[in-house]
């Protein structure tokens, strides 16, 4: 098992993914943000069955970060109670697993 999460989040416009993803990547709590959408979801709500169209946002992490992801996540999501889910990357690419872990090493300059 690495020390590496998957956080994963979903919004209704791909402004506010957009806005989520330079917020992580910003403060190098996220090597990585990929929106996809718009997808279809359906779900309930205060008793009502919903769909919507949201974005997806799969942020690549480091698990020690996770509590600031979410924190941040809330700061700018527009949701009354925003999806925010992470899982353990329990295999990957040596090289990539590695540059996760340098792209969300804060205090060292780098070229932005």
């Amino acid at each position: 098992m690495t020390e590496i999460i998957q956080v994963f989040t979903t919004t209704n416009s791909r402004k506010n993914a957009n806005e989520i993803g330079k917020t992580l990547l910003a403060k190098r709590l996220a090597s990585c943000v990929q929106i996809i959408g718009p997808i279809n979801s359906t779900y309930w709500w205060k008793g009502r069955l919903e769909d919507a169209k949201e974005w997806l946002c799969l942020i690549k992490a480091s698990a020690k970060d996770y509590r600031l992801i979410e924190a941040n996540i809330k700061k700018v999501h527009p949701y009354d109670v925003p999806e925010i889910l992470a899982v353990p990357v329990l295999e990957g690419n040596i090289d990539y697993l590695r540059w996760v872990r340098k792209e969300t090493a804060r205090g060292t300059k780098r070229k932005p």
